[in-house]
């Protein structure tokens, strides 16, 4: 029995297309892969990929080096915008004292790090009181506090040619009020900015 043009045709066809069915089973698709995530989606703590993780932080500064303060964090403001957002700390002091106390030490090493990032700056300390004592024994002792805090500065490293001081004594108290609260808020030195 031989087989016609036609059958011959179909046989062929049919030949092809089981060729092509087994072929086709034995192709593997490839496995699904999560898509990758960059290194700086990296955790830190873990070290696993997170696409929500955040970007690794700076590293921090030497704790030998000032911390740098943002070159444009007061360059665009006013003298009088500076003083009111007032990158300064006050210094407190105890009744009728000069001295400084832990805090007040702590105020003065925060003031000295804005200082030496903001170098062109000039400051004025006010030396101020509270309320009690006469007007000229107030006045002389804002002078004192004005001047220790100046003389802490300099000793840190400011230059004197920076800083000028005055007081004010009992004149413009931080708080209103005759109870120690107010009293307490009142007997201070005061970062003025006076040049940038």
């Amino acid at each position: 029995m031989t087989m016609h043009s036609a059958e011959w045709t179909a046989y062929r066809f049919l030949a092809a297309a089981a060729i092509l069915v087994f072929a086709a089973s034995c192709v593997r698709t490839p496995p699904e892969v999560a898509p990758s995530v960059p290194p700086s989606a990296e955790s830190a703590e873990t070290g696993s990929a997170s696409p929500r993780s955040a970007p690794p932080r700076a590293p921090a500064p030497s704790p030998d080096a000032p911390p740098r303060l943002p070159d444009d964090e007061f360059s665009s403001r006013t003298l009088e915008e500076i003083n009111r957002a007032s990158p300064l700390e006050p210094i407190f002091f105890r009744y009728d004292s000069v001295d400084l106390d832990a805090d007040a030490l702590a105020a003065i090493q925060s003031n000295v790090t804005t200082l030496e990032g903001y170098s062109s700056w000039s400051i004025t300390i006010e030396g101020h009181c509270d309320s009690r004592g006469t007007p000229e024994y107030n006045l002389a002792l804002g002078e004192r506090r004005a001047l220790t805090v100046r003389n802490r500065l300099v000793s840190l490293g400011i230059d004197p040619g920076r800083i000028r001081t005055i007081s004010y004594g009992e004149e413009f108290p931080f708080s209103p009020g005759e109870h120690e609260a107010a009293w307490a808020a009142n007997r201070r030195a005061h970062f003025v900015v006076t040049a940038r």
